[in-house]
């Protein structure tokens, strides 16, 4: 499928739609980090959005899926752990699903490791793991969710 439109308008409307359609609407940046994590395939590493394949082509949907999640990331990790609780907060607020149920599964399941872009490694990645385990014992306490029995 060609795309008569130049690469340069293609990228930039790629990105630029995906923020004012989808991603503005999307309170929090854990929130984002949630969404385009869970629109990479797991098998192959790339990024998949119908609407905005159609409109775009698959692979300048998949370029600015993956540098909206590298955008995301980053941005995460400039906050201190006080903003990252904040934007959690509003997160685990926007879920029909009560927080202490939310807190006990991701203790129990840990799936926020797979939410870094695959470009995230090494000190970053294990900054982010590490941030997220202290504000899930954080809200653990303050949600009374029972600890963790490793033997359960």
């Amino acid at each position: 499928m060609k795309n008569p439109r130049p690469k340069q308008v293609l990228e930039r409307g790629a990105a630029s739609d995906l923020w004012r359609h989808t991603l503005s609407q999307i309170p929090s940046v854990f929130g984002r980090l949630v969404y385009l994590s869970g629109l990479r395939d797991v098998n192959s590493g790339h990024y998949e959005h119908h609407g905005l394949g159609l409109v775009f082509g698959e692979r300048e949907a998949d370029r600015a899926l993956k540098d909206s999640h590298n955008t995301a990331m980053a941005e995460w990790l400039t906050y201190g752990l006080e903003q990252q609780k904040a934007d959690l907060d509003l997160y685990l607020s926007g879920l029909a699903i009560e927080k202490r149920v939310v807190v006990d599964s991701w203790l129990r399941t840990a799936p926020y490791r797979n939410l870094p872009p695959a470009s995230l490694r090494g000190p970053a990645k294990k900054l982010f793991v590490s941030d997220l385990e202290t504000l899930l014992e954080l809200l653990r306490g303050e949600l009374g969710v029972a600890a963790n029995d490793p033997d359960a």
